[in-house]
């Protein structure tokens, strides 16, 4: 048998938040910026913006896509760029 390679874009992605002070997540890909107000991500689902104060990575195996997040999280909101411009492009269709 051959010994199949599972990329971080074809894992599964599990979001957990514990009492909104410790955020665990999977299917990460990249960290696109951070600070200790907000948290950007680029997941295997779209990208991902935390909000928050004090936020601080505990973990982060990129390599595996894990990232541990402490800090007192007020939101977790998924964006995704296709969508944006089918959404764009559907809205300037209506207006011609």
């Amino acid at each position: 048998m051959e010994k199949k390679e599972i990329s971080v874009e074809d894992k599964k992605s599990l979001l957990s938040l514990e009492n909104r002070r410790k955020l665990m997540l999977t299917g990460v890909i990249e960290v696109v910026s951070f600070n200790e107000d907000q948290i950007v991500l680029n997941t295997n689902l779209g990208t991902l913006n935390i909000k928050g104060k004090s936020l601080k990575m505990n973990k982060l195996d990129v390599q595996n896509g894990d990232v541990v997040i402490v800090g007192m999280v007020n939101s977790c909101v998924y964006t995704n760029n296709k969508s944006k411009k089918r959404n764009q492009s559907l809205i300037s269709k209506m207006f011609k």
